[in-house]
């Protein structure tokens, strides 16, 4: 692991160096590329810095201890020597996350379908507060969000809505939202006040750019309609609303959140390429996932992942075991310690993972 810090450490000084080159100022690809390859190493050289540095305070106390007479500055050499192996044991653990490999989609925009699931109406309601919740929470990491396509059930609720979430590190946060969540609680249909249980489905999809899907318009259909549901004085009058069909797949995606058909056809585009995108990744990890049956779980959307049960005002994630007793402030878009301890949880199986090769 050393020397390939060591290694790590040599590449950044001198991709510094280059910076510094007006030759590479001028070539502004190779300035941006440099630039951002001195973005993704600073993180792991600036702990491997600290690493050095603690290593260093270990032998200057070691030293102290061994040629200093003085009673109270050997009790102050010992008291910096616990500090440093302390400080040594979790910088070590830093950086074992640090030189984790990362998921290449990481930096993506995320593209997301909420559906109602098994419930109806109570269904489509729970998916209307799910796409809220993403909403809030994506305002506190300020992100954007661009509408898609939203299906109206007529009660508030959403069939189904899509969605992009357009910022730095969007993907590697929201990936492990993909699953079936689940809502226990009392209906307002419901007379008798029994708790119904519902499901709506989350898909996570990395936005795909051209270069990583090759898609052929001669397999894809086009239809255009009429929008209906809210909208400007022309969204119900005109054929701007469109349908694709990838017919290779049967892969259906409508758009009609825009007044320009044109612009629908775009985003229906860009579902179709991130669903073809999904469909090649999970191709290519499921051997992965066989093989390492990580604790935050494969992110089928078939697979129970959470649960938020209003009358004891609780989240439960089932695959790390995390309840939390604030479902109001969650989903008020309060997801960040749900999000860190599923994050922390997949390095700790990634790590483990390492330990054993």
């Amino acid at each position: 692991m050393f020397d390939k810090l060591e290694d790590l450490l040599i590449r950044f000084e001198e991709i510094l160096e280059e910076l510094n080159d007006p030759h590479v100022i001028n070539d502004q690809n190779r300035f941006r590329k440099l630039m951002k390859e001195q973005n993704d190493l600073s993180a792991i050289v600036d702990k491997y810095k600290e690493y050095k540095d603690a290593k260093q305070g270990i032998e200057d106390s070691l030293t102290m201890l061994e040629e200093e007479s003085d009673e109270e500055l050997r009790e102050l050499a010992k008291e910096e020597l616990n500090e440093c192996k302390q400080s040594l044991v979790t910088i070590e653990n830093d950086l074992k996350i640090l030189l984790l490999p990362k998921d290449p989609n990481d930096d993506k925009n995320v593209i997301i379908e909420i559906r109602g699931g098994a419930g109806g109406d109570e269904a489509a309601l729970f998916a209307a507060e799910l796409f809220r919740m993403y909403s809030k929470y994506a305002e506190s990491q300020r992100w954007k969000i661009d509408m898609m396509n939203i299906n109206e059930n007529g009660l508030g609720g959403f069939k189904e809505v899509i969605f992009m979430i357009n910022g730095k590190g969007a993907y590697s946060k929201m990936k492990y939202e993909s699953g079936v969540h689940r809502v226990q609680r009392i209906p307002v249909t419901e007379s008798g006040g029994r708790i119904h249980t519902s499901t709506t489905t989350v898909a996570i999809m990395p936005e795909a750019e051209e270069v990583d899907v090759e898609l052929d318009l001669n397999d894809c259909k086009f239809d255009v309609f009429r929008s209906s549901g809210n909208g400007g004085q022309c969204v119900n009058t005109t054929d701007s609303a469109v349908r694709l069909t990838h017919i290779p797949t049967g892969i259906v995606i409508s758009c009609q959140d825009e007044k320009s058909q044109l612009k629908n056809r775009d985003k229906a585009l860009k579902v179709l390429r991130s669903k073809l995108y999904e469909l090649e990744l999970e191709k290519a990890h499921s051997a992965e996932a066989e093989a390492r049956k990580s604790q935050v779980g494969t992110g089928d959307r078939s697979e129970k992942i959470r649960t938020y049960n209003f009358p004891q005002g609780r989240v439960t994630d089932h695959r790390i075991k995390l309840t939390l007793h604030r479902l109001d402030s969650i989903l008020d878009g309060d997801l960040q310690e749900v999000i860190d301890s599923l994050i922390a949880a997949d390095q700790a199986a990634k790590l483990a993972n390492m330990n054993e090769q």
